[in-house]
């Protein structure tokens, strides 16, 4: 099994239970709340990791408490952390995840994750390499980090979430793009929902696969995903699920997908794998605490 390589970024989640949203200058009272780690970079390191592939997590978190938990949570899902560096002028980043009826609103302060550019460790990228990024740290480290990749023969996996614009010359150092429908609309200027009739979503990752995108995978929801190659266009179905709490869901799939493309698998199949992935994910609360084991899916896998 090849290696995945996620740079992004590490948060620590403080996650808050609700019967609703209070509304502009209301105080709710009766609320729970919950630390746990969380960061999309960390979410998808941690669900390739317990997934069973070998894993380097680069980043960056602050001198802290957060940073110190989050590296200990590192250590114990045996992810390499050494690309991963302390920032003495910012704080570990931060994100606030509002939840109620298993669904939820997040506000992030980034912190120390604006310091990547500056003080990500870079391993040498191997030819069975599979690197993984999202839009969570700055976008040219992202782009300098996959044209090494590339360069070295590693393939790629852009999490275009949270969407940012980026740049035109992006997506052609890409080799699986991942988005949801929200962030597929931003990317293109289309009008889309989940609920959006198939060929309008063939259409618009079509339309960034002619940026450069080899395959665009659009995740929706519990409708599973549309995977989108140079040879067809295949929707694969998503699976019923208990819901708790969907943060982490596209996180899990992302970690997922590349734990299979590093086995070998081609994007298809690796979808297929992560859709169930996801659903297991969803099922209990929080982000990386929620990333299923590699048995858990197996299993979900055999009766699916």
């Amino acid at each position: 099994m090849g290696r995945v390589v996620v740079c992004g970024s590490l948060n620590m989640d403080v996650v808050v239970q609700s019967e609703r949203l209070p509304a502009r200058g209301e105080t709710l009272l009766g609320a729970t709340v919950t630390l746990l780690p969380g960061g999309k970079g960390l979410n998808q390191a941690v669900a390739a990791a317990r997934l069973g592939a070998p894993t380097t997590m680069l980043g960056a978190v602050g001198n802290d408490l957060f940073g110190d938990s989050l590296r200990l949570f590192l250590d114990e899902n045996r992810i390499d952390a050494m690309g991963v560096k302390s920032v003495g002028n910012r704080n570990t980043g931060v994100a606030l995840v509002q939840i109620v009826d298993g669904t939820n609103a997040i506000t992030v302060a980034s912190g120390a994750n604006r310091s990547v550019a500056r003080v990500a460790g870079r391993p040498n990228p191997r030819r069975t390499d599979v690197w993984v990024a999202q839009f969570e740290t700055p976008i040219a480290t992202t782009q300098g980090l996959f044209r090494r990749a590339k360069a070295a023969g590693a393939r790629t996996v852009l999490n275009m979430a949270p969407f940012l614009p980026f740049t035109a010359g992006l997506l052609k150092c890409v080799d699986v793009a991942v988005l949801n429908e929200i962030e597929l609309a931003q990317a293109t200027g289309m009008k889309l929902r989940a609920t959006s009739a198939k060929r309008t979503i063939v259409e618009a990752c079509q339309h960034l696969r002619a940026k450069g995108a080899r395959t665009v995978i659009a995740t929706l929801g519990p409708r599973g995903a549309m995977v989108v190659t140079a040879e067809a266009a295949t929707m694969v179905p998503g699976l019923a699920a208990e819901v708790v709490d969907t943060t982490g869901a596209g996180d899990c799939f992302v970690g997922a997908l590349a734990a299979r493309l590093a086995a070998g698998a081609a994007p298809l199949e690796a979808a297929h794998y992560a859709v169930v992935a996801a659903t297991c994910a969803v099922e209990r609360l929080g982000a990386a605490p929620a990333m299923p084991r590699a048995k858990e899916v197996a299993a979900r896998l055999a009766s699916a």
